[in-house]
């Protein structure tokens, strides 16, 4: 572990090689309750390594259209081990690398919780804003959703703009959204994010729109604006909560429109599937191979926003919908699920999830963990699963090993090369519910739109032309058996 001196050393060279990170990896843990960390843990500063990015062709991040920003990142470890801590700020850098920013530097405080102050304590913050300097760093993004207070001493401390994990990803939410929802639903989860952290600068945000100054001068707002009036800061707020109802009730509308939809599959009997998963998972690429989707498939987080859903068929026939959804990740903010609940009803509603975990990561474990919060918190739980552990082509065998041990319903895929897919597809057969009403008819050949029907809307379990007509049993839905009593036979 390093001391604050050598923090402080380390920080004032620009961008230290790879070499000249230390990490000790045999910290002393204390176990007794109350008893804290040890002062040399807590006295220093951990710089996580190979967390930098190193960008060989500036194209890689050119279809944000945003400048680079040079970011470096700070977090607080308050519990478990030191591995959660790491995989928790590398995933920060993915975020920040994702949002179109080059990350500089990462750092990490052991604490028993954030300091309600500046996060990581005055000493740590002035150690931070020496990194600050000697990188060239126009941002810090915090591992952490800070309070206005925090943000504002940071800002003070370190003179750079500073973020937080929640803005960051409301950031990443902006750039990819495209529709009309994803759109509204974004905007509604950064007001609501904005709403308690407006501030004013100097002065500026603080002056009176009206006020009781005579003589109409340079500094009054004219006739009828003369009063008590209120402030510009105050005038944001009532902006901010007025536009904040009217996009609730557009999503209130479009929430509409797609209930219809699925009410739509519902009352014909369509099963649905939801694929739902940690982001960058492969959740895209998988129902790009299922149904020719062509949905947009990249390694960045959050590149899929707005729900895709597709029609796919069985390998006995049946058909079904297949719905890609928005990616987890672990600390969602609990308003960007809000914001996004009609969305994620698409999980809820459906009659299987296959839930989708990268097999390449360090910690799948933690990610089944993070998807499966979010789906409580949508009332997802009780559906049906099937974990599809995807990557297992470059996967380590032992983690697969593991997970298949640990899940009761696992599929080892890879998406990429198409392994596994036939298993799945099985696997899906077996686990879509099936229709309840089992029908026998001979249907007259003048009723070929009947038999289309049937096998459009039904599962056809025999078939066979007589002279009669065409001799049919199946598996359809209350409302299409009805229609057929009358050609039942025995």
């Amino acid at each position: 572990m390093t001391s604050a001196h050598d923090t402080a050393t380390a920080a004032a060279p620009a961008a230290p090689s790879d070499s000249a990170i230390v990490l000790d990896r045999e910290l002393p843990l204390h176990e007794i309750e109350g008893e804290g960390f040890a002062l040399e843990q807590r006295a220093g500063l951990r710089r996580v390594p190979g967390i930098r990015t190193d960008l060989e062709d500036i194209t890689e991040v050119e279809y944000r259209q945003l400048r680079l920003e040079r970011v470096v990142l700070i977090g607080v470890w308050t519990g478990g081990d030191v591995v959660d801590a790491e995989n928790s700020l590398r995933e920060l850098a993915a975020l920040a690398e994702t949002a179109g920013a080059e990350v500089l530097d990462g750092l990490m405080q052991r604490r028993d919780k954030p300091d309600p102050a500046t996060y990581v304590g005055s000493g740590k913050a002035k150690e931070l804003r020496d990194l600050v300097v000697s990188t060239g760093a126009d941002t810090v993004i915090c591992d952490g959703e800070l309070s206005p207070g925090q943000l504002r001493q940071l800002e003070e401390i370190c003179k750079v703009k500073v973020i937080d994990r929640t803005w960051l990803i409301l950031d990443i939410f902006a750039q990819h959204a495209s529709s009309r929802e994803g759109k509204a639903q974004v905007e509604l989860a950064q007001m609501t994010y904005m709403l308690p952290r407006l501030r004013g600068w100097g002065e500026s945000l603080s002056r009176q729109a009206g006020g009781a100054g005579g003589g109409g001068g340079a500094g009054g707002g004219g006739v009828g604006t003369r009063g008590p009036g209120e402030t510009k800061i105050e005038t944001d707020r009532r902006r901010i909560r007025n536009r904040k109802s009217k996009l609730a009730r557009d999503i209130a509308d479009m929430k509409t429109a797609r209930d219809t939809k699925r009410q739509e599959r519902k009352r014909n009997k369509v099963p649905s599937v939801a694929i739902a998963g940690y982001t960058n998972a492969g959740k895209s690429s998988l129902l790009n191979r299922l149904t020719g989707a062509g949905v947009l498939v990249e390694n960045a987080l959050f590149a899929t926003l707005d729900p895709t859903v597709r029609k796919a068929v069985t390998p006995t026939g049946r058909d079904f919908t297949l719905a890609d959804t928005v990616g987890f990740v672990r600390h969602l903010p609990h308003h960007l699920v809000e914001a996004f609940r009609s969305t994620l009803e698409e999980v809820k509603d459906a009659d299987l999830i296959l839930h989708v975990v990268d097999g390449a990561h360090p910690d799948p474990e933690s990610q089944l963990a993070a998807v499966r919060e979010v789906l409580a918190s949508v009332d997802a739980l009780g559906v049906p699963e099937i974990v599809v552990v995807n990557k297992c082509d470059v996967a380590d065998p032992l983690v697969l090993a593991r997970l298949q041990r640990r899940e009761k319903h696992v599929v080892l895929i890879s998406a990429l090369t198409g392994q596994g897919l036939p298993e799945l597809m099985t696997l899906l057969d077996e686990e879509i519910p099936r229709l309840e009403m089992r029908i026998h008819v001979v249907l007259p050949y003048a009723e070929g739109a009947l038999v289309s029907r049937i096998h459009s809307e039904g599962e056809v379990l025999f078939e066979e032309h007589t002279d009669e007509g065409t001799r049919l049993e199946a598996r359809v839905g209350p409302q299409l058996a009805a229609e057929l009593a009358s050609y039942a036979v025995a």
